[in-house]
């Protein structure tokens, strides 16, 4: 798909929005800046320079133009803690994690051995996340080598940014799943080998969660990590109270959860830990001593009942914090969804979000949480063209609502609320035009 090249431009009108700084932590007027009228000019894959349009398009005659002047021009969005095998149980009913995962996740993903599949399911939900404006996620594969080639070769072919790993679980699983702590070595550093850094791909060494791992497999990914340290290390941490109890029985001598991954040398500034709702506070400090990421992930926390994520708090902690749908446990492949049901269990926490933090949550969040926000997660010259066009007037539920909005902000709201993949009217990925809403599909590569 990737055809750019480093002579071809693109001029793309609309309202711009970019971010100078976190609004969880300054003003909005110095954190966030909103441009009518405004122009982006990207040269082969990358942004080169924001300005007016007639000044983009009189420097640049042979520029591509797309014309949005009536939407939004935003970071496409990245989906920090998602799990692609799970995409074909999505909003599957009725079970909590531990019953969800027997009953549901662990006959799905036993299938991944299979490389046809595989391919054919990471092409599917690849697709998903473009028309519903996601240009870069963070995905669990299974515990099969194919799983995590799959991913790697389909968002290759996009030229899209990916951080992905094969899970490692060698106990508290199917037999078919489980793997030994040096299978799970060798075929880490060998995928390693393969896709970390080549391109836009980075790998994640990938413990499921502590339950699933024996200590002689967290420590042998602890010296994975030692040999390989600019990867991430993604995993799970204090989604429900009685997987607590359980990793609690499992690891008497721990301090808490996050010390199941402490002590085996997998905490650390490029780790990454989806959920984090239950956190003790010698954790929280720990997590902001190290500079370690956490992942809400709203819709599972309420599909799945794991409770309510403290926004608040770990933002006043500087705590790095990313947004995902975490899919299939997450009931929508929409970062509008997921934006949506943090607003939601905010609120629950009489926590009152801004839209200007929700986007933030789903762009420079995520990409900070992944290490990715110098390249993506936000629109400026250097940055990697992923960028989408955001109608705010997509539904006529919405479109009504929009007409009596006071601000930009109060036109924004209703689409974090109410959107969908209607909403999305273009997608960029490096600077390709990879799905139009006009033409209802995913443009072919």
């Amino acid at each position: 798909m990737n055809n750019n090249t480093a002579d071809n431009k693109k001029v793309l009108i609309g309202t711009v929005l970019n971010f100078m700084e976190n609004p969880f932590h300054y003003e909005l007027s110095d954190s966030v800046n909103i441009a009518e009228n405004s122009a982006i000019l990207v040269v082969g894959s990358k942004i080169s320079k924001i300005g007016s349009p007639d000044e983009l398009i009189a420097n640049n005659p042979d520029a591509e133009v797309h014309d949005f002047h009536d939407k939004l021009l935003l970071p496409g969005f990245i989906d920090a803690h998602a799990h692609y095998p799970q995409t074909p149980i999505i909003a599957s009913w009725g079970k909590r994690l531990i019953d969800w995962l027997n009953t549901y996740t662990f006959p799905e993903e036993q299938k991944y051995g299979n490389t046809e599949y595989a391919a054919k399911i990471a092409e599917i939900y690849l697709d998903f996340l473009i028309s519903n404006g996601t240009t870069s996620v963070s995905t669990f594969c299974t515990t099969h080598p194919e799983s995590t080639d799959a991913i790697f070769l389909a968002a290759q072919n996009r030229n899209m940014c990916l951080v992905a790993g094969k899970n490692a679980m060698d106990r508290n699983a199917p037999e078919a799943l489980l793997d030994t702590p040096q299978i799970a070595y060798d075929q880490s550093k060998n995928l390693i080998q393969r896709w970390h850094l080549n391109g836009r791909l980075r790998y994640a060494i990938t413990p499921r969660f502590s339950p699933t791992s024996s200590p002689e497999q967290l420590s042998m990914l602890g010296e994975l990590w030692t040999e390989y340290p600019d990867c991430l290390m993604q995993t799970h941490l204090s989604e429900q109270v009685d997987e607590l109890e359980w990793v609690q029985s499992l690891f008497p001598n721990a301090r808490d959860y996050l010390d199941t991954y402490e002590q085996f040398g997998l905490l650390g500034k490029n780790a990454v830990f989806g959920h984090a709702i239950h956190l003790k506070k010698r954790e929280i400090d720990r997590l902001k001593d190290i500079g370690a990421g956490v992942v809400h992930c709203p819709t599972s926390n309420t599909f799945i009942g794991s409770g309510l994520f403290d926004m608040g708090h770990l933002q006043k902690q500087r705590i790095t914090i990313g947004l995902a749908t975490d899919t299939g446990g997450g009931s929508s492949f929409s970062m509008l969804r997921s934006m949506a049901s943090c607003y939601e269990i905010a609120q629950l926490r009489k926590n009152t979000l801004h839209p200007a933090q929700l986007l933030w949550l789903a762009t420079m969040g995520s990409a900070k949480s992944l290490h990715l926000d110098q390249e993506i997660g936000n629109l400026k010259p250097g940055y990697h063209a992923d960028i989408i066009a955001l109608d705010l007037y997509s539904t006529s539920i919405i479109a009504q609502r929009v007409r009596s909005a006071d601000n930009i902000w109060g036109a924004i709201f209703p689409t974090l609320m109410m959107g969908d993949d209607r909403a999305i009217t273009a997608t960029f990925v490096a600077g390709n035009l990879v799905y139009s809403n006009e033409a209802q599909t995913v443009l072919s590569c």
